[in-house]
């Protein structure tokens, strides 16, 4: 779909995301108006040791005012590529580094009205960085916990995991793994 730019602006710009509104044309002739929320991107991570266990983070999130179960994950600086993101938040959430690396997928988060795209890695080969976790203001209160993966499937089957991108790195890694497609 050929989507005619009539006018752009840029309402909001912050730290985590800019808001642009652009006003559209359609071939048709018809008009509208397009808001994005333009974000970087973030990596995700899947963490897995030998013995078949994971670590999640159980973090506060501002806008539902609760403590969530989630996957490791960060957000892209400028430029970032996703792998090293991917690794630095590993580091920094778990005090943890990967000697393997897999890419499972990239995730279009919201693609009705927002342009973050979340790239998830499985991480292998776990070791316990030596300066441990790295956490920032926001994360103080961050904890950390070891799950079996079949645990953390079934805490998503009882809405104890109902943040998307951990959800969409749990169930892909659990089925490749089964269908022995990861190691």
């Amino acid at each position: 779909m050929k989507l005619k730019v009539l006018n752009r602006t840029n309402p909001f710009r912050g730290r985590v995301f800019n808001v642009v509104v652009d006003e559209v044309e359609y071939e048709s002739g018809n008009r509208s108006v397009r808001e994005v929320a333009e974000h970087s991107g973030g990596a995700v991570v899947l963490a897995r040791f030998p013995d078949d266990t994971i670590l999640l983070v159980y973090q506060h999130r501002y806008p539902f005012d609760k403590f969530i179960w989630e996957l490791p994950a960060g957000k892209l600086e400028p430029g970032e590529d996703p792998l090293h993101c991917a690794k630095r938040e590993l580091e920094e959430e778990t005090g943890h580094f990967g000697a393997e690396w897999k890419k499972l997928t990239a995730i279009y988060t919201s693609p009705g009205f927002c342009g973050e795209i979340l790239h998830i890695y499985l991480a292998t080969g776990l070791t316990e960085a030596p300066g441990g976790r790295k956490l920032e203001e926001g994360e103080l209160t961050m904890e950390m916990k070891r799950v079996p993966l079949n645990e953390a499937v079934a805490m998503v089957e009882r809405n104890e995991i109902v943040d998307a991108k951990s959800i969409c790195g749990i169930l892909l890694g659990d089925r490749m793994i089964r269908k022995g497609a990861l190691s």
